[in-house]
This record gives C-alpha cells, sequence and structure tokens, in this order.
C-alpha cells in the first residue's frame, strides 16, 4: 500500500456529525430552559463555568481592588452574564453598607467651590423640598411679618425717641438764637438740605445777600448787618457743633433699629427652620446657620439688590438613593469624560458664559453607581481621552472630582471646583485579550485596581451535555424573539456549525452570537417558505447564504483562476512548483484560496532569497517560518561543508502582504524539488508549518483551506488524484462542506494528514523521502538533495573571486560552519 493509501482520511473522518438521539424532543417548544441547564440563570452562560465563578466573586465581594476585567470576543455572552448574575445574586456582603445621597449648596464663604452635603438614602428629597419651601417663605411671608404692626410699631417709637432727643440737643441753641433775632432755617441745596443761621427782619428771617440788598436800600441800618456778622461766626461753630452731636446720635439710633431688625429677622428665619434642623445631621445644622446669617446680611441690606432665593440657598442633588433600593447597576455605553464622571452647565449669553454656580453641577456614571456596579466596554473606555486615567484616579482615591483637570481648557474661567465626592464603586470592565494586554503592560495601577479576571472562553467541550445545552441557547433565542421553533434536525444543524466555527478537535465555539444571527434567517427563510418550524435545510440555506454574502472577493479570485489570469495548475508534475494554501477574512467568514509557490535554485554564495521579504510583503511569522526552513534545510542535509546555492522562493501573483508561516512546509518541498530535480504533483496542495527538525505543526483555517482548493480543482475537473495535505495535528479539527466530503467519498479528492515532511515530500512524489543512517541511500529525495547541495559547494568552491585589498583567497574550503 503506498503512503498516500495509507495516510489518506476517511470520509468520516472528514466531518463530524452531530448524534440528534441525544436530544429528546422534536421542536425546541418543549425544552424546559431553566431545568435543562440545572438552575442557570441564562441560557449564554453555557460553558463559562470558571468565568462565571470569576465574575460572582467579583460581584460578592466587598474587598478592595476587586474591580472585574471580563475578557474575552464578542459574541461569547460577556454582557449577558454580567447583567444576569447582577440580577440574580444575592449581594448582601457587596451591600452591606447604606446607600447615601449627595447635593451640592452654596458655599457662602467660598462661592467658586459649592458645599457637599450628604444624606442617607432619600434624605436629599427632604432637605431640597424644604429649602424650596424656605425660597417661597422668603418671597412672600417673610417681608410680610417684618412689616407687621409690632416690628412697625417698635421702629416708630424708636424714631420717636430719637426725634425727642434731637430736639433736646438743639433747643438751647435756637432759644438763644431767638433772643439774640436769629432763627435756624432748612434750606435745600441740590440733593442736600442744610441748616443756616438766618436773621430776622420784621419777623421773617432772610437770607444774608438779602439783608445786604435791604441795608444798601437803607431798610435796615448798617449797624444790625454788622452785629449779625459779628454774631454769626460764634452762632454757625455752636451749631456745627450741635449738628455733630446730632449725627451722632443718629447713627446710634439707626444701629439700635438695624440691630433690631436683624435680630427680628433672625429669630424669624431660626423658628421657620427650627422645626426642620433634628431631621438631619450636623453639617447641614452648620449650612443652615450659615443659610441664617446671609438671609439677614443679605436680604435686609440690599432690599433693591436681593438675589433669586433659590440660586442661593437652593439645593442641587447629583445623586438621588432610595432607603430601600438595592445597590445600583449603571451601565454606560459612552463613557466619555462628562458622562463618566459629571460636568459642570454653563449659563451662556450673547457676550459668552454668563453664570457658573452650584446649580449647574451633574454627576456621571461613576456617582450614579456609587455603592454600586458601573459596567463599562475596554475599547469605548480607552477611545475616549482622558477617561481611563479619570478612571483609574477615582478608583485609586475613592474620591471623585466632577470637574476633572483635563477639562479645564473646554471651559470659561469662571468654572466652579466642586468638593469631591466620596464614591464606592465596583467596575466591571468588557473588553478582548488585546485590551486587557494592553492596560496590564502599560499601567501599573491596573493589576492593583482590577484584580478579578473573568475569562470568557470562546470554545466548550463537545458533548452530548453541551450538545443539549446548544439545544436550550436556541430554544432561548427563539422564545425571546419569537421565532419559529427549531426542529431536531435543525438543533443538529446548528451544533454541527457551531463545531465549524471552533475549528478544534472535540471543540464548538461558544460564540453564541453567530448561532443567533444564523437562528434568525433561518427562521426567517422558513417562514418564507411557509414552515411551521425551522428544518436542517433552512439552517443549511442560512449558513450557505451567510457566506455568500461576504464571498466577493473569493468569487473574483477563483474567476481569475477559471481565466487563467491567476495561473493555479492542478493537475500534472512540476518541478520547484508547489500548491500552497492561503486564506483571506471577510468580517466573521473566513475563505481558503491557493497559491502558486515557485523556487529556483543555482550554485551561488546568496544563499535562500524570500522575495516577499525581500520587497518588504513579509510579516514577521512568515519571515520566521522562512528562516526556520534555512535551518531544517542543515538538519535534513547534514552536510560537512556549507550550503553553498542561491535559491528564490516567491508567492507568485501575490501583490499584497502576506504573514503566517502555514506555508513554511509547502515551501520546503518546493525548495527540495527545486534542488533535486524532482517534480511536484500539482494536483496537490499543502498547508502546515514547520520546525527545525522536519515536524508538521498546526496551522488556522484548515476547512477554509481544503475548501479553496477543492473549489479550484472542482472547476478544472476532479480526477481523483487531487487533495490536500495537513498536519496530522488538523485532522480532528475537519468539519468539511458537505459536497467536499461527497466527492471524497466517491475517491475525488483526498486529504492526507502527516506528522513530516518526509512524509509530505512522498505523497508530492511517490518517492522515498529517506531516512538519515550515516547518510541517505541512493535514490532517494533527501539524497538526491544532498549529491546536489555537494555539487552546488564544489562549483561556488571552485568559481574565481573577485580580489580586494584583503588577504589573499585560501585554496582551501570554506568552513563548514558558516551557511553562505
Amino acid at each position: 500500500m503506498s503512503l498516500r493509501d495509507e495516510l489518506r482520511l476517511p470520509p468520516e473522518k472528514l466531518r463530524w456529525s452531530c448524534d440528534q438521539g441525544c436530544l429528546d424532543f422534536e421542536t425546541t417548544a418543549e425544552i424546559d430552559v431553566a431545568a435543562d441547564l440545572e438552575g442557570a440563570p441564562s441560557a449564554e452562560l453555557v460553558g463559562q463555568d470558571h468565568a462565571r465563578d470569576a465574575l460572582e466573586f467579583g460581584i460578592l465581594s466587598a474587598a478592595r481592588g476587586q474591580n472585574v476585567f471580563v475578557r474575552g470576543a464578542r459574541g461569547t455572552g460577556r454582557r449577558t452574564m454580567v447583567r444576569k448574575l447582577l440580577e440574580t445574586l444575592e449581594r448582601d456582603e457587596f451591600e452591606r453598607h447604606d446607600l447615601v445621597d449627595h447635593a451640592f449648596v452654596h458655599n457662602f464663604k467660598r462661592p467658586d467651590r459649592p458645599r457637599r452635603l450628604t444624606f442617607d438614602a432619600g434624605g436629599s428629597r427632604r432637605f431640597a423640598r424644604l429649602m424650596r419651601d424656605f425660597c417661597e417663605y422668603l418671597e412672600t411671608d417673610f417681608p410680610k411679618q417684618l412689616d407687621s404692626d409690632d416690628f412697625v410699631a417698635e421702629r416708630r417709637q424708636v424714631e420717636e425717641e430719637l426725634q425727642q432727643q434731637l430736639d433736646q440737643l438743639r433747643k438751647p441753641l435756637e432759644d438763644e438764637l431767638d433772643a439774640a433775632g436769629f432763627k435756624l432755617t432748612t434750606v435745600q441745596q441740590g440733593p442736600m438740605a442744610r441748616t443756616l443761621i438766618f436773621p430776622v427782619v420784621g419777623g421773617k428771617p432772610l437770607p444774608p445777600e438779602q439783608l445786604e440788598q435791604m441795608v444798601e436800600q437803607g431798610q435796615v441800618s448798617r449797624a444790625y448787618l454788622e452785629r449779625y456778622e459779628e454774631k454769626i461766626v460764634e452762632y454757625q461753630r455752636r451749631l456745627q457743633d450741635v449738628g455733630v452731636e446730632m449725627q451722632l446720635l443718629q447713627q446710634e439710633t439707626m444701629g439700635r433699629m438695624r440691630e433690631m431688625v436683624e435680630k427680628a429677622a433672625q429669630q424669624l428665619v431660626s423658628s421657620w427652620l427650627a422645626p426642620h434642623r433634628q431631621q438631619f445631621d450636623e453639617t447641614v445644622g452648620a449650612h443652615l446657620d450659615e443659610v441664617v446669617a446671609d438671609v439677614v446680611e443679605t436680604r435686609l441690606t440690599t432690599p433693591d439688590r436681593l438675589p433669586d432665593a433659590g440660586d442661593r440657598y437652593g439645593v442641587n442633588v447629583v445623586l438621588e438613593n432610595e432607603s430601600s433600593s438595592a445597590a445600583p447597576v449603571v451601565e454606560e455605553m459612552a463613557p466619555n469624560l462628562s458622562n463618566l464622571l459629571g460636568t459642570v452647565d454653563v449659563t451662556w449669553n450673547e457676550s459668552g458664559p454668563a453664570s457658573v454656580d452650584f446649580g449647574g453641577i451633574r454627576g456621571g456614571a461613576l456617582l450614579a453607581a456609587d455603592g454600586g456596579y458601573l459596567i463599562l466596554d475596554a475599547t469605548d473606555l480607552l477611545a475616549e481621552s482622558g477617561a481611563w486615567k479619570a478612571l483609574v484616579r477615582t478608583l485609586r482615591s475613592g474620591m471623585l472630582e466632577i470637574v476633572p483637570p483635563e477639562m479645564a481648557f473646554f471651559s470659561p474661567r469662571a468654572l466652579v471646583n466642586p468638593e469631591p465626592i466620596p464614591v464606592r464603586v465596583r467596575v466591571i470592565l468588557i473588553g478582548d485579550a488585546r485590551s486587557y494586554y494592553l492596560l496590564d503592560s502599560y499601567d501599573p495601577d491596573f493589576a492593583e485596581l482590577f484584580k478579578v479576571l473573568s475569562d470568557f472562553d470562546q470554545e466548550i467541550e463537545r458533548t452530548e451535555g453541551s450538545v443539549r445545552d446548544y439545544a436550550s441557547v436556541i430554544a432561548q433565542i427563539a422564545r425571546n424573539e419569537e421565532l419559529l421553533d427549531f426542529q431536531r434536525c435543525a438543533v443538529g444543524a446548528l451544533v454541527e456549525h457551531g463545531a465549524r466555527i471552533a475549528s478544534r478537535e472535540g471543540k464548538l465555539t461558544a460564540r453564541f452570537g453567530r448561532l443567533a444571527d444564523l437562528a434568525r434567517e433561518a427562521s426567517f427563510l422558513a417562514r418564507r417558505d411557509g414552515s411551521s418550524a425551522v428544518s436542517g435545510d433552512h439552517v443549511r440555506a442560512a449558513v450557505r447564504r451567510t457566506k455568500e454574502r461576504a464571498s466577493l472577493p473569493s468569487r473574483r479570485f477563483q474567476e481569475l483562476i477559471r481565466k487563467g489570469t491567476i495561473r493555479i495548475e492542478t493537475t500534472g508534475d512540476v518541478v520547484g512548483q508547489v500548491n500552497g494554501l492561503a486564506v483571506i477574512g471577510a468580517g466573521p467568514i473566513t475563505y481558503g484560496f491557493p497559491a502558486r509557490i515557485t523556487a529556483t535554485i543555482s550554485a551561488g554564495r546568496a544563499g535562500l532569497i524570500d522575495i516577499e521579504g525581500s520587497a518588504s510583503l513579509s510579516g514577521s511569522i512568515h519571515t520566521k517560518g522562512f528562516h526556520i526552513l534555512g535551518g531544517l534545510l542543515r538538519h535534513l542535509l547534514k552536510l560537512d561543508h556549507p550550503l553553498a546555492f542561491s535559491a528564490s522562493l516567491a508567492f507568485e501573483q501575490s501583490y499584497g502582504g502576506i504573514d503566517g508561516d502555514s506555508a513554511s512546509g509547502a515551501e520546503t518541498c518546493c525548495l527540495l524539488s527545486a534542488l533535486t530535480g524532482v517534480p511536484l504533483s500539482q494536483s496537490i496542495a499543502m498547508t502546515g508549518a514547520i520546525d527545525q527538525h522536519g515536524r508538521i505543526q498546526a496551522i488556522g483555517g484548515v476547512n477554509e483551506k481544503i475548501e479553496g482548493f477543492f473549489d479550484s480543482c472542482d472547476h478544472f475537473g476532479l480526477d481523483g488524484q487531487q487533495g490536500v495535505i495537513i498536519p496530522a495535528t488538523n485532522a480532528g479539527d475537519l468539519q468539511l462542506r458537505p459536497d467536499v466530503v461527497e466527492a471524497c467519498q466517491r475517491g475525488e479528492f483526498s486529504v492526507w494528514p502527516v506528522e513530516t515532511i518526509h512524509q509530505a515530500l512522498e505523497i508530492f512524489t511517490g518517492l522515498t523521502a529517506g531516512e538519515w543512517e550515516d547518510g541517505y541511500p541512493e535514490g532517494t529525495i533527501l539524497g538526491l538533495a544532498v549529491a546536489r547541495a555537494e555539487r552546488f559547494w564544489r562549483q561556488s568552491s571552485a568559481a574565481p573571486r573577485p580580489v580586494d585589498d584583503g588577504p589573499e583567497d585560501s585554496a582551501e574550503p570554506p568552513d563548514p560552519s558558516s551557511d553562505d
């Protein structure tokens, strides 16, 4: 039996079929979801026991730093599990702390730094209502009470006493002036009234200038004028002294009246607030004392420019909880700085920012989640400038600053700076592996703050239990979204597609999001056909339609192959040419296609040349695989002289970047074919990485690669000689399309799993590769390779070398340790 026949996989090994015997229902309508999942809160939790245990610990633990990073691919149920566990778990340990309310009020000493008040849950609403009623009292009843009859009568009595005292101060001077023929007269001079001393002529007080006119007219004697002028200086001095005494008396009395009014106002305001003070703690009481003092100061001294009572004494509640409520769960979908930390609203007018005060302070998601849980998406968080830094600062300090420094240049200079708020929040960060390793590598605080890793696997074990779990998942999706029920064969088809997505032996995919999309489309197709339930054909049609929608690049490539624009040979034998296999991705869908690899070789000193690498089209992994190829040649040929040839390898008609090492096995066969002159069968393609000892190693996308070469062969005609060589470690991963399996059953196509490059060479050539026993046997491929390599070495050693300024060339062969 040839090696091809010996290694050829039987058709039953090419595709795993779901044993529907473990599905004891006709349609998913018969499935009891909760019972089938053994009490699990949601079908999306299937196969994630380790992730669930870690997440439960992160949710329930009250220890500091036990924030959770939920790591996994999208579609594995990460967010669903978080939501369901937060809904169903008894969180007594984490919730042992009482919830509180936070509010901001005006800071009378530092208006730019609003004061934070903390209340028991529900207390902020009572206090805000109290202060609203208080402001209404200040606007309506308070002014009336100050103008009540009792207060007016008391003020009038003080005014009368003042007038009596003023009269007593002025009366002696008035009597003396009357006796001397003078009189005190009040004269209005502009906005001011002045008291002057006028002479009395004919029983009437006259201004001095009028007295002079009467003297000139002879109506009054000049002696009278002289006597007036002689006395007036002394009387004016005495009048000034009396005026000073009267002014002091008026100021003293006004002070008494102000104290009386302030005392009355303080008594009124304090009496109004007194019955309510006992509802709140000392901090709130201290604030109310400042409110009383401010009312007495501002609303009595500036009655014409009174500030709005609500703007000055109101309450801005930024966090309110119910005393009986559970720990809050907040899911922030847009975690930018404003939504995460909060902000301060600014009132604008035509000239710019008009006012900023405590009333504009708005809390964000971190404050809303105080005492509870905050769910964030790591990718969204890292995409927002400054958001991650602000989150870390808050978690590290336990204090929330609503206006972060990063926002200062966006805000007017009048921006207020609220007092920090103590917060206690458990953050659940949902992200992929890339986000996790990025944060772990670049932020030293990450490991201290996110100590719990809930790692979601993309695969689950393929057992009868997991197949039943799949059925429960599908049943739940159908019920939640009002899809048609799924027949047992439809569930089996979805399970088989889950195995195809996983592409690993004994595994099913845990990315139920992709299965849910297929279920929805299958239900759509069933309804369109008028079916009462979804069948296996509907599922397979949905799979086919999903693949076809993203197949344009693959269709175009296959079309170019069929037209001969891209040259791929599927028959005959060619020296130094092999069909490698590659894949391209279109979203979650992957397509395989053949790639023609060629090699040329001659005597020389250039060594191995990777044309892709020289053209900067090679990725790092492909470059590594190429260098491994050089090491493998040294291991296989076991020469006692240097490799002395020039060889080049190329992916023909490939003009984009290429990466990965899955073609390194095919490249090795191609290079050995060029070295030995032994042709390789073009009916066969190969995929598989290689190590320096010649072992073929596992690769990804094995199903797609086989199917890509099958499609090309199918177009040109299957002749029974065509097939694909794959790593033996990938044999259990096969879940090929039914048409490929059927072709293999008819003997028209084959799949050969190999463990070493020797097996691959024998399948390609039909010749024995050869095993080393103090040399390779004659006629074997590796024996031919050794002989050809020695000939190249001798040709290179005999060739003249260019003359340079260094030492003369030695006639001895090059050092065997050299690669050149």
